[in-house]
C-alpha cells in the first residue's frame, strides 16, 4: 500500500519496537529512500552537511578490548602511542579546522575514563577552542557525574560516546565494560545539560538483528542523541576483526535511511569508512538522510578522505557545508 508524503513525515517517536525497525529493512530500496528523504526534507536543507573534524588528543595504550580499535594496549598494532596533546598544538588544529570549513571540532581520547587531573587540561582544550568559535565535542570514555558537570561549566557543547552495536552481540566486541556502563555514561551526559553524540559501528560481523537493537536502542533514548554517527568498520591489521568480510553497500545505505526515519531531527552522521566508500556510495547516503562528515585525512587513527575531495564532491552533488 502507498504511503502519502504527510504520513511519512512523523514526528520523533519513542516506542518505536523492533518489529517496526526491522519491517523498515524490508522495504524496497526505492521506497526506503524516499520515506527517509521526505523525512529529511521536512526537518533539514537537504543540499546542506554540517561538517565537523576530529583530532586524537592522547593515542593509543587504551586498557580496554574493543575488537576494532588499534588504540587498545591488547593487541599488536603498528599505531605508536602518544600522550596528552599539548594545548597550543590543539589549538592549531582547531584554527586549520575553521579554515577548512568545519564549524564543530572534535577531540578524543584513548582514555577508559578520564582521571581528573588529565580533564582540568582537557577543559583547557574545551575553553581555548571555543573562543575560536567553533563547536566543541569530546570522546573521553566512560564519566560519571561530577565530570559531566564540569564539562558542561566549561562549555562543551557535545560529548560522543558510541554504543556501538546491539545489547545481544556487545560482549563479542568488548568484555571489559559493559553495555550498561555506557548507557550509564549517557545519562551522566544528558542530565549535565550536554548534547549526545552517540551512534554505532556497522560490519563488524553483526547480524541484521543486532542492527536492528542498535537503532532501537538509539531511538527509545529521551531525547534523541542530536547527533548519530554511523561507522562503517575500518579493519585494521593485528585487530581481531582484521580478517572480517567486507559490509554490503547498500545495507549500510539502507541503515543510514532507517536512522533518518526513526530520528528525523538528530544529524546522522557518516563517520569512519568514507575512505572505503565511493562518491556514489556517499552520494546515495546523503540522499538517504546522511548531514554530517568529519573533514580531514584521519579519524583518530585510522585514513579520512582528504578534505579537497569532500569538497570536490560536494559541488557535484550542490551540498553546502554548515
Amino acid at each position: 500500500m502507498k504511503q502519502s508524503a504527510q504520513a511519512m513525515t512523523q514526528a520523533s517517536r519513542y516506542d518505536w519496537r523492533r518489529e517496526e525497525i526491522a519491517e523498515l529493512y524490508e522495504r524496497p530500496f526505492a521506497d526506503l529512500l524516499f520515506q527517509a528523504q521526505t523525512v529529511h526534507r521536512q526537518h533539514f536543507d537537504p543540499n546542506a552537511v554540517q561538517v565537523s573534524t576530529l583530532l586524537s588528543i592522547k593515542t593509543g595504550k587504551c586498557p580496554e578490548d574493543c575488537a576494532y580499535c588499534p588504540q587498545s594496549v591488547r593487541f599488536e598494532t603498528e599505531l605508536q602511542p602518544e600522550p596528552l596533546l599539548p594545548l597550543d598544538e590543539v589549538i592549531a588544529a582547531a584554527e586549520r579546522a575553521k579554515q577548512n570549513g568545519a564549524s564543530r571540532f572534535c577531540m578524543g581520547a584513548a582514555w577508559r575514563s578520564p582521571k581528573d587531573r588529565d580533564l582540568e587540561q582537557v577543559i583547557d582544550m574545551v575553553e581555548a577552542v571555543k573562543d575560536l568559535g567553533l563547536e566543541t565535542c569530546l570522546t573521553l570514555g566512560m564519566l560519571n557525574e561530577a565530570q559531566a558537570k564540569r564539562l558542561k561549566d566549561a562549555g562543551l557543547d557535545y560529548y560522543n560516546h558510541n554504543l556501538d552495536t546491539s545489547p545481544e552481540f556487545y560482549n563479542d566486541i568488548i568484555t571489559t565494560r559493559t553495555y550498561q556502563d555506557r548507557l550509564e555514561t549517557l545519562h551522566h551526559v544528558r542530565s549535565a545539560g550536554i548534547n549526545v553524540c552517540c551512534g554505532g559501528i556497522l560490519g563488524m560481523g553483526e547480524s541484521r538483528a543486532d542492527r536492528v537493537g542498535l537503532l532501537h536502542e538509539l531511538v527509545i533514548q529521551q531525547p534523541h542523541p542530536e547527533s548519530v554517527p554511523i561507522n562503517m568498520l575500518v579493519r585494521v591489521q593485528g585487530t581481531p576483526l582484521e580478517s572480517v568480510e567486507d559490509f554490503d553497500p547498500i545495507e549500510f545505505v539502507r541503515t543510514i535511511a532507517i536512522a533518518r526515519i526513526l530520528m528525523p531531527t538528530s544529524y546522522v552522521r557518516l563517520s569512519a569508512g568514507r575512505e572505503e566508500m565511493s562518491d556514489e556510495m556517499q552520494a546515495l547516503c546523503f540522499l538517504a538522510g546522511a548531514n554530517s562528515i568529519f573533514y580531514g585525512e584521519k579519524l583518530l587513527t585510522t585514513p579520512n578522505p582528504a578534505a579537497m575531495h569532500d569538497k570536490v564532491l560536494f559541488e557535484k552533488l550542490g551540498i553546502q557545508p554548515v
